[in-house]
């Protein structure tokens, strides 16, 4: 195999996503892709391009056309997840609404902890992402919040200030996820996609 060229698994490896995040990835055009045969060829460059742009935000990676997919790989089309995002910071907020909808995830943001409770209020969703300072309501009593509007609804904590009493109440809470800033998008993506099962 050519060193310039990486197959599904060396991608899964080198990125530390899974199937289904690469697919989206695919689709979105975000990583092009080559079909050989009934496998999948990634340019180690164009990958390397797009890892390069998730530290500055969502980059084009080339102008050539999303390939097609299979039709269903897996189960690969059902409806799409919805998350919610709430961070105060509009970078941030930003970076994660344009790459989660890029991988395909329905998305909604919300600037604070209580514009997120009147989204909760008024919609269903799959995932919510939270910053944890945040001012008015910060992100440990938005998630308490949530328990009680949603109880099953799976949360992400998002934190540049974590200490070790808030990672203990964030576990007593129920997250499914508590990750430090700053963190590559990789590990959203991932993260998003094994918490939804996918």
């Amino acid at each position: 195999m050519d060193d310039n060229f990486l197959t599904t698994k060396e991608v899964l490896e080198y990125l530390h996503v899974n199937l289904r995040t690469v697919y989206r990835l695919i689709r979105a055009g975000m990583i092009p892709a080559v079909r050989v045969g009934r496998q999948w060829r990634f340019r180690k460059v164009d990958v390397d391009r797009w890892l390069a742009g998730q530290r500055t935000g969502p980059v084009a990676t080339s102008g050539d056309p999303a390939p097609e997919l299979p039709s269903s790989p897996a189960g690969y089309e059902s409806r799409r997840p919805r998350v919610l995002v709430v961070d105060d910071d509009l970078g941030i907020r930003d970076l994660l609404e344009q790459t989660l909808a890029l991988a395909e995830y329905d998305v909604d943001t919300a600037p604070d902890g209580h514009s997120a409770v009147t989204s909760l209020r008024n919609e269903t969703y799959d995932l919510m992402i939270t910053d944890l300072k945040m001012p008015g309501m910060d992100g440990l009593a938005l998630v308490q919040e949530a328990r009680r509007l949603a109880p099953g609804l799976p949360v992400v904590i998002i934190t540049a200030y974590s200490t070790e009493a808030t990672a203990i109440e964030s576990v007593n809470l129920g997250v499914s996820g508590y990750l430090i800033k700053p963190f590559r998008i990789t590990k959203i993506l991932n993260t998003a996609a094994r918490i939804l099962g996918e």
